[in-house]
């Protein structure tokens, strides 16, 4: 199977739950990895860190509403 080819992806033009999903990348120091290779490049490990952080951050959020 051939590979998709990834087209590069515009961080300013994002919907707010994706652009959360890539800060918390960056902060992980996983930003690079997943824009050179994708976010299936990451560990499930690595992929959980990212949704616990997003949930964290969402339910802080609707508390602070």
């Amino acid at each position: 199977m051939g590979k998709k080819k990834e087209k590069p992806v515009d961080l300013n033009s994002l919907e707010p739950e994706e652009k959360m999903k890539y800060e918390i990348a960056e902060e992980l120091g996983l930003l690079d990895k997943v824009l050179e290779q994708g976010w299936r490049s990451l560990t499930s490990k690595e992929t959980g860190r990212i949704g616990g952080l997003v949930t964290r951050r969402k339910r802080r959020a609707q508390r602070e509403e």
